[in-house]
């Protein structure tokens, strides 16, 4: 197998991720931003037990999780403070409890296990155009780069996505507003606890340890009391804060409005084909999700690993590409679609549903009260991509 070259457009969490994916494959990989610079985007992120074995995978598992918290006792109350169930995470849950870290953490592990050299800034891709076996990636400034395969790892707003669906639809919108942010030194504030989740009248809320001495918070409401005050983020973090106790007004206090987030959130319906050719898609690019699933990372860096594994044969790109798609496509679309679900059960102003969230949390054993959204590692989702003889020598670790 000669030398391969794989070009990825986008310098998030998927697209730093697949390069050290295929790079164990045996691919030299470039990856372009348009941003000046590479940053982490956002604050905190939520690393379900399937997000920390595609890590292990890739290899910086130890070095994020030592930055990060594992979950231990939670405490999920009603948006005045009253207690309406405590549970030990990491005792009652074991193999599924998630890891709450900054982004940056995650972002920073990431670009410290890069090649010399693999990102370059200030690159703006506009076009592409896929001839036989090379891809020809143009940019804003004129120039031009080829290889053997493209991945368009670049957000939500994906140019990747838009040239190869010109006829998609745009996002609509999905009735969800949501701030978040980080109150460094807050963590002191969370006494024992890990983790403090609020259900309300048409809010949700949490304030999570995202390392020793940091909190990660967000707030989730209805578009409907979120639009008037869009423009006015602060006030509408007050408006938010007066409904939630004591303990969470003190973590808001604590935090600086330069680390402070307003976002409307959008949706869009699961793609029936990802790619083209030699060109694909990986993470929001591929399949954006509602953060209410609490995946949106731990799908990319899964999409990310998956991609490696699809690419390590001398088969056809072209051939594995597709095969990558299908696997992932089948995981994702399940969990973009339980988003709304997810959303419309923990941001609501129906008292009825109210009612019932209230039961099902007292009740509802803990493992089943987690299912929705932190993914165990009970089963491979690599499974069809890895080599037979993998397949059954990791089998007994799944």
């Amino acid at each position: 197998m000669g030398e391969r070259t794989a070009l990825i457009v986008g310098a998030g969490i998927g697209g730093l991720a697949a390069v050290l994916a295929l790079g164990r494959s045996g691919w030299q990989v470039r990856i372009f931003e348009r941003a000046p610079d590479v940053r982490a985007l956002g604050f905190g992120i939520s690393l379900a037990p399937n997000a920390v074995a595609a890590l292990d995978e890739l290899g910086i598992a130890e070095r994020v999780t030592a930055a990060a918290c594992v979950t231990a006792n939670v405490e999920i109350r009603k948006s005045n403070g009253k207690l309406l169930r405590r549970f030990n995470v990491s005792g009652d849950l074991a193999d599924a409890a998630p890891v709450i870290a900054l982004r940056p953490a995650l972002h920073g592990a990431l670009l410290l296990a890069l090649p010399a050299g693999a990102v370059s800034v200030g690159s703006e891709a506009v076009a592409f155009q896929a001839a036989g076996p090379e891809v020809v990636l143009r940019f804003h400034n004129g120039h031009s780069v080829t290889g053997d395969v493209l991945i368009g790892a670049d957000g939500v707003s994906s140019i990747v996505r838009r040239l190869l669906h010109p006829e998609e639809r745009p996002a609509r919108r999905s009735g969800y507003f949501a701030i978040r942010g980080v109150a460094y030194g807050a963590a002191d504030g969370l006494g024992d606890l890990s983790a403090v989740a609020y259900l309300g009248r048409g809010i949700e809320a949490a304030t999570l340890r995202a390392s020793r001495d940091d909190v990660y918070w967000y707030v989730s409401l209805l578009a409907e009391d979120a639009a008037r005050l869009r423009n006015a983020p602060q006030t509408l973090l007050e408006h938010c804060a007066a409904l939630l106790d004591d303990g969470f007004r003190r973590v808001v206090e604590k935090t600086r409005p330069d680390d402070v987030r307003l976002d409307e959130l959008f949706e869009c319906d699961p793609l029936a084909t990802w790619g083209a050719g030699r060109v694909t898609l990986i993470g929001d690019a591929a399949h954006p999700m509602l953060p209410h699933t609490g995946q949106g990372a731990a799908q990319a860096l899964e999409d990310a690993v998956a991609l490696g594994l699809a690419l390590s044969s001398d088969t056809d790109p072209a051939v594995s590409l597709r095969k990558y798609e299908r696997v992932r496509a089948a995981r994702t679309r399940a969990i973009v679609r339980r988003g709304p679900r997810i959303a419309g059960f923990t941001t609501t102003k129906s008292r009825i549903i109210d009612g019932i969230r209230s039961a099902a949390i007292a009740l509802m054993p803990a493992r089943v009260a987690a299912a929705g959204f932190l993914l165990r590692r009970a089963t491979d989702p690599h499974r069809a991509l890895r080599p037979t003889v993998v397949r059954l020598r990791q089998g007994s670790q799944w």
